[in-house]
């Protein structure tokens, strides 16, 4: 079955973690969960890998979380493990526009429907 051209993208959902954390390290999971259009959950699993691996700081802050990159990592698979995250997240993150403040961009995800989502069906008519 051929995969539909809206439904890929280059990078994981693990790299769309990162750069949410990277731009905003105090972002809830729900908020990561919206902009990326997976589950909060699937971000929460992501995160403790990410955790788990040396890739992330989780640094409790009262009732909420805060992050932190650990730069100079280097990426997982042989083909990229010459390259380390900070200088994937820099070069993708170098020209891309910052929204004002967290709100706006939970609000932008909320708006932004989900690469993932597939339009609904066109309802079948019948014809006499």
């Amino acid at each position: 079955m051929p995969i539909s051209s809206e439904t890929w993208t280059f990078f994981t959902n693990y790299a769309h973690v990162l750069l949410c954390v990277a731009e905003d390290p105090e972002a809830r999971m729900r908020d990561i969960a919206l902009r990326i259009g997976i589950t909060e959950r699937a971000v929460q699993r992501v995160i403790d890998d990410l955790a788990n691996s040396g890739y992330l700081e989780v640094i409790r802050e009262g009732r909420r979380n805060r992050y932190r990159l650990v730069p100079h990592r280097p990426l997982r698979h042989p083909l990229e493990e010459h390259c380390e995250i900070d200088v994937i997240l820099e070069m993708v993150m170098r020209n891309r526009p910052q929204s004002s403040n967290r709100k706006q961009r939970a609000d932008d995800a909320r708006r932004r429907p989900s690469p993932r989502t597939l339009p609904a069906p066109e309802p079948q008519t019948k014809q006499s």
